[in-house]
């Protein structure tokens, strides 16, 4: 079994607080890539786009994901990482893809300020259509899908433990590997 699970998904379904959940429910690593690209840059995800537009910014993303190196961690990379193929292929080589899925409605009801929380519109694309683009490529790399029902982050935590211990379990795994 891969020792990580990488969260994908739009802005605002879950990544950070999903993966800090589940990465103390496992006794796992939490590694927020945008974290990771704003201390390797020195820069905040809003300035490194306006300084090196959106093909500049999804160059330094997909080098930073696809060089992550690490073991028993849960990984939230930016919802756009997906347009990059080498990172997807090198996440998918050392964890299991797991793809949080958010109906459009409420997305749209989550999200605040676009730019402030570094997310990439391509001139004249609303939310829709990044959501329209995106999902079918969240889908192309998942290993799992889990929608955020009524529930909340808390049911999803439990859901996908469950889904780590029954792959364990199936695997001839104990709790360490």
């Amino acid at each position: 079994m891969k020792s990580n699970i990488t969260l994908i998904g739009m802005p605002g379904s879950g990544k950070s607080t999903i993966g800090v959940l589940l990465a103390k429910r496992l006794g796992y690593s939490f590694v927020d890539v945008d974290i990771v690209i704003q201390e390797k840059t020195g820069k905040l995800l809003k300035e490194l786009i306006a300084r090196k537009g959106i093909a500049g910014f999804l160059q330094v993303e997909e080098q930073v994901n696809a060089g992550l190196d690490v073991r028993h961690s849960v990984i939230a990379p930016g919802g756009s990482v997906v347009y990059g193929n080498r990172a997807m292929t090198h996440l998918k080589a050392i964890s299991q893809v797991v793809y949080l899925k958010l109906s459009y409605e409420e997305l749209k009801r989550r999200l605040g300020d676009l730019t402030d929380r570094g997310v990439i519109l391509k001139p004249g694309m609303t939310l829709r259509d990044l959501y329209e683009e995106r999902c079918p490529l969240y889908e192309q790399y998942a290993d799992i899908t889990v929608s955020e029902g009524a529930g909340g982050p808390g049911a999803v935590v439990d859901e996908l433990r469950d889904i780590v211990e029954r792959t364990r379990e199936k695997e001839g795994l104990s709790g360490d590997y």
